[in-house]
This record gives structure tokens, C-alpha cells and sequence, in this order.
């Protein structure tokens, strides 16, 4: 897969200047696990970057419960860690995907084309005796120049004209109980965002790791790689997932809507659906 690194070759570049490893780790239960895991241990020369204080913006009435950062706020962060476009920068979290795919999309969104995800993760890494440690690295900083890439992002209103007129397919990413309606443990109102499919994000990955190219083309096998696409989930974390594998599928045209369905039902009058 072409945004995917094995363990095995990241342990071969971790000498390489030019190759800057970005830890993700989180847990949504527990927010400040990410940056403990990280000071007890990582791979040698990761950054750390975290879910809510650097690849989320403050939440407010509307853009959902993980609204993009400010650019100025993730630019900086990323000049404090060395990077610019020169490098290539491999992001990872335990192995779940969603965390590292939220980077990796920030990234290609800001216009780095050399951004992957460690496949399996911190876990694989571990599993395979890598080196690990808890040295924190310093990097002189970086001057990094972005180039927005609009047409990886969908604006609500976007999003709501969609809806109507039917001219993209919009694909809810969160579980199927969700999709429907049954449950809604976080959300102001179950149900999904009306003419919504549902692939479930967690359908790309097998025993811990990304499934193959081959695998995820047959995962969205009823859509056509031309199809207009835009990808939601709860609050634009777990659509991330999907977005890579459409794109390593072939589809071309394929966005976030980065405040998801917890920014739609922030407005009371937008409608769901519930049900099959």
C-alpha cells in the first residue's frame, strides 16, 4: 500500500535524517494517556503529537467535537519538530489506525505528499523487540510552507447540499448500531446524516494491521473510482481510515467532513435518518 510502512522498513530508516516518526498515540477515555505512554516509550526519535491539544482545535457551538486546530497552531507545531517538506514523516499510534490516519490526513491536507502510517502500530513495533526509548529528541526547527489541498475538505454547507441533491455519496464511518440509529452513546441525537452509507471504518483493518490494497477496493467494490465521496464518522477521527483506504483504492475524489455528525446535529433543525 502506498501510504502504509511496515515496521520493518522503518527500522531500517532510523537513521535517516530525512525521516521524522511522529507518535499519535490517545485514548478518548483517557486523554492524557497518549503523551504518558509516550514519555515512558517510543521509537527512537519520534515526536509526539497529540489528538486534542495539537491535531484538534478548541470545541464551540459548531465544528463538532474535534475541529481542525488553527493553521497557524499546527504549522508551528510542525516546524518545532523539524518538519518540512523534505522529510518523510511516518506517523503511528497502538495499531487502532484512527489516530495516525488523523495526522496522516493533516498532513496531506497541509500539502506534504510524503506522509504513511506504521502498519500495526506502537504494538507491532513492539511485538517485533525494535528499539524503544524514553528519550525525548530535540530537532532544530523547520520553516514549513503549507499548500492547502481544498479538495480533501467538506464544508457543512457542503455537506448539507450533498444531502439534498444527492451529487456526492456521503459515507458514515461509525459503527453499524450508530449508522442506524439503535445507539448513540455521545451524540445530541441518534441516526446519520440522510442519504448516508455505511461502511464501518474498522472493516479495513484485519488482526491489528491494514488490510491489503486488494482488499479495500473490495470493501468499496458498489462505488465507481470516479464517484464525487465524502467521509464522516462521529467527529472526524474514525472517517480518517476510511479516507486512506478510498484513496489507496483509486478514488479520486474523495474528502473529509472534519466536523462529522457531531457538527450536523449541532443544529437542531438538520435532519436524520434512522433505521435500514
Amino acid at each position: 500500500m502506498k501510504y502504509i510502512k511496515s515496521s520493518t522498513w522503518l527500522v531500517n530508516e532510523l537513521s535517516n535524517h530525512r525521516v521524522r516518526v511522529v507518535d499519535c498515540r490517545f485514548s478518548l477515555e483517557d486523554p492524557s494517556y497518549g503523551e504518558k505512554a509516550y514519555k515512558e516509550n517510543h521509537i527512537p526519535g519520534a515526536v509526539y503529537f497529540s489528538l486534542d491539544k495539537d491535531l484538534s482545535g478548541p470545541v464551540r457551538e459548531h465544528g463538532g467535537r474535534h475541529p481542525l486546530p488553527s493553521f497557524e497552531d499546527f504549522i508551528i507545531k510542525l516546524e518545532s519538530a523539524g518538519i518540512d517538506h523534505s522529510m518523510k514523516v511516518v506517523a503511528y499510534d497502538d495499531g487502532e489506525g484512527s489516530f495516525a490516519s488523523r495526522f496522516w490526513w493533516m498532513l496531506k491536507y497541509f500539502g506534504h505528499n510524503e506522509v504513511y502510517i506504521l502498519d500495526g502500530g506502537f504494538k507491532a513495533w513492539e511485538a517485533s523487540d525494535y528499539p524503544l526509548t524514553n528519550e525525548i529528541p530535540m530537532y532544530k526547527s523547520a520553516n514549513f510552507v503549507p499548500a492547502i489541498n481544498e479538495d480533501m475538505l467538506a464544508t457543512f454547507e457542503e455537506v448539507k447540499a450533498r444531502s439534498q441533491d444527492g451529487r456526492a455519496i456521503l459515507i458514515d464511518s461509525r459503527a453499524k448500531v450508530r449508522y442506524l440509529g439503535h445507539i448513540e452513546p455521545i451524540d445530541a441525537k441518534p441516526g446519520r446524516i440522510p442519504r448516508a452509507i455505511n461502511y464501518e471504518w474498522t472493516s479495513g483493518f484485519e488482526n491489528g494491521k491494514w488490510k491489503n490494497k486488494e482488499a479495500q477496493k473490495d470493501r468499496f467494490s458498489n462505488l465507481r473510482s470516479n464517484d464525487q465521496i465524502i467521509v464522516y464518522c462521529g467527529s472526524g477521527v474514525t472517517a480518517t481510515p476510511n479516507v486512506l483506504a478510498l484513496m489507496e483504492s483509486g478514488f479520486e475524489h474523495v474528502k473529509l467532513y472534519a466536523g462529522s455528525y457531531s457538527d450536523w446535529v449541532s443544529y437542531p433543525d438538520n435532519p436524520v435518518e434512522t433505521g435500514e
